[in-house]
């Protein structure tokens, strides 16, 4: 079975828009992303119809609440049949431990892993909410944690991904949105890379939305993109 590194963010805000869009694509080249505002709009009968389409599902909503409900949530994403959920690592240990415990024994449980700093916050954003020190030394620190709590692995920059696979091993999965050719702009995100650069420096599995999600054909951005990381 294919293992696409590419996961296309359905960065859009409804079901109509989302489907069309999956059916422009391949299921062999990529996987999916839904993530708050097209969960919110259009729920698990969505994921259900992508799953069906044949795409892998990431489930992006970054569960962050008490322990036990952040376990229920994740036993309900499992139920679902998605293919890989994530939570905050700022919800601490006792959340993520119960999110882990919470998939232990399923058959094909969800892949779990955990958002570290978001990739639209630089050094002075993190200080505002009282992390001091580098976007690089914020991630380091949430990684080591969600890695000592059973997780599968962690989202993150691609500037952060050669440090991570140095620090938590060949096995831990890094997830790196914030990946643009080097054509396309930045957009919101502040810390980006390339989908080369991303590989490079260790990611295992690249987000990429708008790139080839406003593409005039999005299929082709994804084979030009599928290309670049072969490469």
């Amino acid at each position: 079975m294919s293992d696409p590194r590419v996961i296309v963010a359905l960065d859009v805000p409804e079901a109509g828009s989302a489907l069309a869009l999956a059916a422009r694509l391949d299921p062999k080249l990529c996987r999916l992303k839904v993530g708050k505002e097209l969960y919110t709009a259009a729920g698990p009968q969505l994921v259900e119809k992508l799953l069906q389409s044949g795409f892998a599902v990431f489930l992006d909503l970054k569960f962050h609440d008490i322990p036990n409900t952040v376990a229920a949530a994740c036993a309900a994403a499992a139920e679902l049949g998605v293919w890989m959920a994530d939570v905050h690592a700022l919800g601490g240990r006792a959340m993520m431990m119960a999110a882990r415990e919470a998939l232990a024994g399923r058959p094909a449980a969800p892949k779990l892993v955990a958002v570290t700093l978001l990739t639209s916050m630089g050094e002075a954003d993190a200080a505002e909410v009282g992390l001091t020190g580098t976007p690089q030394d914020n991630v380091l620190r949430l990684a080591r944690l969600a890695r000592d709590c059973g997780l599968d692995g962690v989202v993150c920059s691609a500037r952060e991904a050669a440090l991570l696979r140095r620090e938590c091993g060949a096995g831990f999965l890094l997830v790196t949105p914030g990946v643009r050719p080097e054509t396309d702009a930045p957009d919101d995100q502040k810390r980006v890379a390339t989908p080369r650069a991303a590989v490079g420096n260790g990611a295992d599995y690249l987000v990429i939305g708008r790139p080839i999600t406003r593409a005039p054909d999005p299929l082709a951005a994804l084979r030009r993109i599928c290309d670049e990381i072969a490469k």
